[in-house]
């Protein structure tokens, strides 16, 4: 099953993982103790965050910083997955090297104007991601032997719920090092018909996907609503074509939105006029501007500045970092 839009990354064993992370600098004793320790006390060296879970949802952020575990994660995502950005095709962002959230959304700006916007939004993404999905992409695209990929299932994959509440299912998790890549790759099949599925059904328009970890972007110029109407349900069924691993996507998340900002949802009604956005940035025609809410932010901070009698350093400190992100989005 090995083709060369995977890595080759051959750990078969412990030991050849802890060659790895020797040839990344760290020392083969420390490598091992590091790897033997976080294998005795894993479960626990991660917790739920506690701000930034949301159970309501489904969604546990996992927080292994300042352990053993977690600098383990930092390595292999630095030298076991972080060397094979360059294989992930061009629609691929979020959590690779060099494409952020803005180089994804320059890229749907396209070559021609008059763009429409579809925007999609994969549900509890990191959770449909078992760790049996792991283990084959390491064992059957990435050349690891079973060993080899059994280590990395069970070094980035945690109970599926609540820490205290844990149940059977193991899945990718939310917050490790290693999730992000790990997710692109374990579908990465997946993406690539999606890919193709866009460049046959808009052909002609210009078309372009971005995927930014759960959330898809696709643009196209001068289509129509009828148009992106037709495509989503043969989005939706490539998505949910995996019967090993459906992603479902968010229909209350999906939205069809024109250059005007006239905003529809997928079944075609009506649903607003808001913003050209993606990602939390306005498209505009040949460049982008921060989006709606951190205009907000920029505002409020601008104005409890210029009210407040003491200038507190927390809302200076606010403002300069708005002002280089504003300036890093529209450079």
């Amino acid at each position: 099953m090995q083709n060369n839009r995977y890595p080759k990354i051959h750990v078969r064993s412990k030991n050849e993982l802890v060659k790895r992370l020797v040839s990344a600098g760290t020392p083969e004793n420390s490598a091992v103790a590091l790897i033997n320790d976080s294998l005795a006390n894993f479960d626990t060296y991660w917790k739920d965050h506690p701000r930034l879970s949301r159970p309501g949802d489904e969604k546990w952020v996992r927080d292994a910083s300042g352990t053993k575990l977690g600098r383990l994660l930092n390595l292999i995502d630095r030298a076991v997955l972080k060397p094979y950005d360059h294989l992930l095709p061009n629609f691929i962002f979020g959590g690779i090297s060099g494409r952020d959230h803005k180089s994804a959304v320059r890229h749907l700006l396209g070559r021609k104007r008059g763009r429409v916007l579809l925007k999609l939004d994969i549900t509890r993404f990191y959770e449909q991601i078992s760790q049996e999905r792991v283990v084959q992409f390491f064992a059957l695209k990435a050349s690891c032997g079973q060993q080899g990929a059994a280590l990395f299932g069970k070094l980035c994959c945690v109970p599926f719920g609540a820490k205290d509440q844990p149940q059977a299912r193991k899945t990718i998790a939310r917050g490790f090092a290693t999730s992000s890549r790990l997710a692109v790759w374990c579908n990465l099949d997946v993406f690539l018909k999606l890919e193709r599925l866009v460049t046959k059904e808009l052909k002609g328009k210009d078309p372009r996907i971005a995927i930014y970890v759960d959330d898809i972007g696709i643009t196209a110029s001068h289509a129509s609503k009828e148009d992106l109407m037709r495509l989503y349900p043969k989005i939706e069924a490539i998505l949910a074509g995996d019967r090993n691993q459906k992603l479902p996507l968010n229909k209350k998340k999906t939205e069809i939105i024109f250059h005007n900002g006239d905003t529809y949802n997928v079944d075609g009604s009506f649903k607003g006029k808001w913003g050209f956005e993606h990602l939390g940035l306005q498209m505009n025609r040949n460049s982008l501007t921060p989006g709606t809410k951190t205009r907000w932010k920029i505002a409020d901070v601008t104005h409890r500045l210029k009210t407040s009698t003491n200038r507190p350093i927390s809302l200076r400190r606010s403002k300069k970092g708005l002002s280089r992100y504003k300036k890093y989005i529209q450079k």
